[in-house]
Parts: structure tokens; sequence; C-alpha cells
């Protein structure tokens, strides 16, 4: 990537423009260069995505086991021991849900938009009004989906043997069998996230630093948002995991 924009833009100028954020007219007129450095920019992404997903298998095995219980300590040994444990089990289960959601997501979003678009007898705005009606069924649908991951890698984590297939299916029994309780405080995790979001978005894409001590200070508030990122997600896991467990004491007694 860094040879096709070195190569594209040169010692030109235009480059300025990219000082007070994106602008689409500095890469318009790189031709050959933008295409290689679409190339480059999509084999990347896929790189990345293959590799978090595969990471965050790995890691939230351990972090699902350290959320259970009610010990209150943390051993990283044991939290490395976890990861390596279940990231099969985590690693099907993630893919199968993955699977799910981009299925749902081209039955609810997808069709009904291009369908919308293509239709003659469809009032001007239809294509748009459509896709957000859609768009947010389809979010309240992701919301079910990842309460029936996050239950399965629960489930998961609190049992010695690997049956991911097993799990998933206690993931969709527990959903619909405790589904206002639990629906209801996933909802209210998602508006937080969604708030936080937000915020991020509001704040970064306004801070343009153009000296190194800028540069420094912008790094670190993007560390300090992953690390709040990463502290929203393990709410998440743990408030998932204490339901599962308070329901599992119900039943006990």
């Amino acid at each position: 990537m860094k040879s096709a924009l070195k190569a594209g833009f040169g010692n030109s100028m235009i480059t300025e423009k990219l000082a007070d954020g994106f602008n689409v007219e500095a890469f318009a007129d790189l031709g050959a260069s933008f295409r290689s450095l679409r190339s480059y920019f999509s084999s990347g992404l896929f790189m990345i995505m293959i590799i978090g997903f595969l990471v965050n298998s790995f890691l939230s095995g351990g972090l699902f086991n350290s959320l259970k219980g009610i010990s209150g300590t943390f051993s990283s040994s044991e939290f490395f021991r976890a990861s390596v444990k279940n990231f099969w089990s985590f690693f099907v289960i993630s893919l199968i849900i993955s699977m799910i959601i981009l299925l749902m997501a081209i039955l609810i979003i997808v069709l009904p938009v291009s369908i919308a678009s293509q239709s003659e007898s469809s009032p001007d705005g239809g294509a748009f009004k459509t896709a957000i009606i859609v768009t947010s069924f389809f979010l309240l649908v992701l919301t079910l989906l990842l309460l029936v991951a996050d239950y399965a890698r629960a489930w998961q984590a609190s049992n010695d043997n690997n049956a991911c297939f097993k799990a998933i299916g206690f993931g969709f029994r527990q959903t619909f069998r405790t589904f206002f309780s639990s629906y209801t405080l996933m909802l209210i995790l998602f508006v937080v996230q969604g708030l936080y979001g937000w915020l991020v978005l509001s704040i970064l894409p306004g801070m343009k630093p153009v000296k190194e001590g800028g540069i420094l200070i912008l790094f670190l508030i993007s560390q300090l948002f992953f690390f709040i990122k990463i502290l929203l997600k393990t709410w998440r896991y743990g408030s998932v995991t204490m339901l599962m467990e308070l329901d599992n004491s119900k039943k006990a007694i």
C-alpha cells in the first residue's frame, strides 16, 4: 500500500488536502495506482479479519473462564490455559453464529432493499425507507443471535468437555427460555455500546494532529478508547454468564 501511494502521489501537493481528513479528490486521479491500492487494501483487510476472528476466539475462551464463578481472583496462567482448551469450540461457535448472521443479513436487508430499488412502482426514497426499516429489524435479530452465542460460550466455559454443537443448542434454549430478562439486558448493553461508539466517532475524526506530540496524544486516546471497548465487552460477557449461573442456581433449588 505504501509503495502504491508513493507511486501515485509522488511529490504532488494534493496530499495537503488530506490534512483536514479523508478527501476523495486526492485519490480520484491515481489511475492504475488506485487499482493496486484497492487490491492491497482488500487483501490486508481480509487478512486482518481472519486474524481478528482467530484471536477473538482464542482470548474469549480465557475471558469467559475468568468471569465464571464468584472467586473474584484472576490467574494469567489459568486464563491462557482456558484459552487453549476452549479455542476450537469457541471458533466453531463463532463461525456458525457468524454464518447465521450473514444469512439473516442477506434475507432481511439485501433482498428487500434490492427488490425495492428495482421495483418501478416504488415511490421516491422507497429503497432508503425500506433499508431503514429492515436494518432496524435486523439489529433486533442480531441482538438475539449474539445473545445465543454468548450463552453458548458461557456454557462451554463452565464445562470440561468440548461440545460446541451442544453449547449452541443450549444457547438457543437458554435465550428463548429466559427471553425477557436476557433480551432486555442485552438491549441495555447494546444501547450503551452504541452511545460509546457514537462518542468515539464524534471525537476521533475531529482530531487532526500535525506534530509529533499531537500524534502521540491521538495514539494514547485511541488506546484508551480501545481499552474501554474491552471493558464493555467484558461487562457483556460477565452479565450473560451471571444470568446463566443465577438460572442454574434457581433450577438447583
